[in-house]
């Protein structure tokens, strides 16, 4: 069983940027694709960032796209979030979580097998 917990979240002011780690226990992270949610208060989960097993392909949600890139290491078992040019906007609780089926990048959060507790973005105006 894979356990992922999150770090890296913060209060950042609009433009700046944060960098999110997911750190993974247990199997190896390689045996999954993974991705990056988020939840912002009294809003419904949103998806923000997938990459496959190999880490070769990647996929972003169009809120992020060009602001946020995803990335992995395999070796050190953990996944990143670079968040620039941060907005109010981008204020929610992030989750990292995994997926069985690695060779898919998933959009939808009930494809997801296993997920993080999350950590808090705050971007002040």
């Amino acid at each position: 069983q894979v356990q992922l917990v999150e770090s890296g979240g913060g209060l950042v002011q609009a433009g700046g940027s944060l960098r999110l780690s997911c750190a993974a226990s247990g199997p190896t992270l390689s045996n999954y694709s993974m991705a990056w949610f988020r939840q912002a208060p009294g809003k419904e989960r949103e998806f923000v960032a997938a990459i496959s097993w190999s880490g070769v392909r990647t996929f972003y949600g169009d809120s992020v796209t060009g602001r946020f890139t995803i990335s992995r290491d395999n070796a050190k078992n953990t996944v990143h979030l670079q968040m620039n040019s941060l907005k109010p906007e981008d204020t929610a609780d992030y989750y990292c979580a995994g997926s069985r089926e690695r060779h898919y990048l998933f959009l939808r959060s009930v494809e997801y097998d296993f997920w993080g507790q999350g950590t808090q973005v705050t971007v002040s105006s």
